[in-house]
């Protein structure tokens, strides 16, 4: 069994190596401006958030004292994103931070010289963030994660392993989040192999949960996997809560769609990713070019099972799958 909450990145030559000048480059006093360009809620990352400024206090980073974070929130609607960027450009910030690959392409098409430190992006080579992952070679750098057509027939595999008795599995995506939008080929063959049928969902906003859950109910969906995104962000305790009502097990991309009541999650740690950002700013603001900041990506991928769940759903998750489990929710 994988060792709980140890997490490995692989580290492109001479990332985030320090030039000799970097500390001098630092003009002693000044009060950099971070500029936070997010997608989502607030209050729906708060704990990834906390975790990024501490990471930053930790490097000497202090909000309020030498730092000052203009942070402007979508508010889960995408549409938003370039003007919000286009405003933190006008306020001529030090640098800004883009969770998420929507966030990062609104930021890199606002501006060409602000160094932007993006978090989490899905594949930032195949979404043209960046050409090069080991010398970007313009503003964009920061962590990138695998593609989404690798992710998700992993996640379709470990779903099925967990709950064997499901021949028909929903994807539920949001057809307005591009980044997200699910690998019909690849999901097709996966599926061809587990023996199982597939029924593709768009969910657009919460307005649409009831009615959609509804439909589900109507085709005999035996469970759930939710591509990723905005709206199951920011809504994934109301998500939860309508598919255990119909007995419907989730299976999400991130820990934190597992702890708000799903099934079970396989992808990256996005607080390892948030912390691993704060490097980055921290070379930047001290004169290191982001151009020249390798991007890293992750090499470890955690598992959480929610045994909570799984007993309230009458489920018995297989041992073989449990033993492969990073943390198991009870």
């Amino acid at each position: 069994m994988h060792e709980v909450k140890r997490r490995y990145f692989v580290f492109a030559a001479g990332v985030l190596l320090a030039s000799p000048f970097a500390t001098m480059a630092q003009q002693v006093g000044k009060v950099f401006r971070i500029g936070y360009l997010s997608a989502p809620t607030r209050a729906s990352v708060e704990g990834i958030l906390e975790a990024f400024l501490r990471a930053l206090r930790d490097l000497g980073w202090i909000e309020g004292q030498n730092i000052v974070i203009e942070y402007r929130w979508a508010e889960g609607d995408l549409k938003r994103l370039p003007d919000l960027a286009n405003d933190l450009v006008r306020r001529n910030v030090d640098v800004i931070v883009a969770p998420a690959a929507s966030a990062a392409l609104a930021a890199k098409e606002a501006t060409t010289t602000i160094p932007i430190v993006m978090i989490f992006s899905n594949d930032a080579i195949g979404q043209g963030l960046v050409s090069n992952l080991a010398r970007p070679g313009g503003n964009v750098t920061g962590t990138t994660n695998v593609p989404i057509s690798e992710m998700i027939g992993k996640r379709l595999q470990i779903l099925k392993e967990a709950v064997p008795s499901a021949t028909r599995i929903a994807i539920v995506y949001d057809p307005g989040d591009k980044v997200f939008l699910p690998p019909m080929v690849s999901l097709e063959s996966a599926a061809g192999s587990l023996g199982v049928q597939l029924r593709y969902v768009p969910m657009r906003t919460s307005a649409d949960f009831d009615r959609t859950f509804a439909a589900m109910e109507r085709q005999r969906v035996d469970a759930l996997l939710i591509a990723g995104g905005t709206t199951f962000s920011i809504n994934r305790l109301k998500f939860n809560e309508l598919a255990l009502k119909r007995r419907l097990p989730t299976m999400f991309a991130v820990r934190e769609g597992a702890e708000a009541g799903g099934l079970a999650s396989y992808g990256v740690n996005m607080t390892d990713f948030v912390e691993r950002s704060a490097a980055y700013i921290d070379k930047i603001l001290k004169g290191t070019k982001p151009a020249e900041l390798a991007i890293e990506q992750p090499r470890k991928f955690e598992l959480i099972i929610n045994m909570k769940t799984a007993r309230s759903l009458g489920i018995s998750i297989p041992q073989s799958v449990l033993a492969r489990a990073d943390e198991v929710i009870q």
